[in-house]
Parts: C-alpha cells; sequence; structure tokens
C-alpha cells in the first residue's frame, strides 16, 4: 500500500499540488479502503477518528481534486450519494457493479463483456468509446435468504 501512496503523492506533486497532511490522510483512508465505495462522508468519519481537525469541506474539495487528477474515480448508484473508488491504473475500462435493492450493497463485476459490442457500435456509429458504466440493479444471496425473494430459473 505504501507504494500505492507514494506514487499518488508524486502525481499530486508532479501536477504542482502540495502533499498536506490532510490530503494524505484523506488519500490513506481511500487506499487502505479501496475494496469499499466510498462516499464523502465514509471518508469524514474514516479521517475524523485520527484527526478530528479536519472538516468535511476539505474531504469534498479533496476528493474533487483527486477526480480532477484521476487518483478516484466518481460513482453514482442512484441512491442520492456520490462515492469513489481508487484508480487502480490496472483496467481499460472501470468495472461493473451488482446493486442489491434491498440493502444496498455494491459488489464488483470484474469481467468486462462489451469488447465486443464497443468495437461494432465504434465502427458502426464512427464514434471513439473511451470508456462504459454498466450497473446491474437485483437482489444480494442475504437478502434472497433472509426474505421471500426467490430466484427465478
Amino acid at each position: 500500500m505504501d507504494t500505492r501512496i507514494d506514487k499518488i503523492k508524486e502525481i499530486l506533486q508532479k501536477e504542482g499540488y502540495k502533499v498536506t497532511s490532510q490530503r494524505e490522510n484523506i488519500l490513506k483512508a481511500i487506499v487502505n479502503n479501496h475494496h469499499e465505495h466510498l462516499s464523502p462522508d465514509d471518508v469524514f468519519d474514516i479521517v475524523t477518528k485520527r484527526n478530528p481537525e479536519i472538516g468535511i469541506a476539505t474531504v469534498y474539495r479533496t476528493l474533487q481534486l483527486f477526480e480532477k487528477l484521476n487518483i478516484v474515480y466518481k460513482i453514482n448508484f442512484d441512491d442520492g450519494y456520490s462515492r469513489y473508488e481508487l484508480n487502480l491504473g490496472n483496467e481499460n475500462h472501470r468495472h461493473h457493479h451488482l446493486i442489491c435493492l434491498k440493502c444496498g450493497k455494491v459488489m464488483e463485476v470484474k469481467m468486462d463483456l462489451l469488447d465486443s459490442l464497443e468495437e461494432k457500435i465504434e465502427n458502426d456509429g464512427n464514434f471513439k468509446i473511451v470508456d462504459h458504466n454498466v450497473k446491474f440493479y437485483g437482489y444480494c444471496s442475504d437478502c434472497i435468504t433472509n426474505t421471500d425473494i426467490k430466484m427465478e430459473d
């Protein structure tokens, strides 16, 4: 994890931004929870446990800066909250998400089966696709098990 933090610090410095203690603490919260889809409030809660002097406005501004610098992706799951996900830099496209309509759990789908569809769209539509975002809505296994929701064959 430290090498990832160091690389991101280099990006900030290269782009002319100072690596302040607030930015570093917010960065560590995101990197240490890279498997989560954190809202600004989630980041604020994590950071203020160790650094209660950081304000929510600082968290919002820092997340906007990190998004601008491609350090994080801003994601909308249609639940009224913006969430952020660390850009791991090892994907041609962002992965897809499964969103439970009952509990709100978000799971990642690592496979990307849209490459051939993108190629066809580009060829037929004379359009260069640089990214896409797919969300699947349904019910997670916990909600299916604990309620009367049935899996259809």
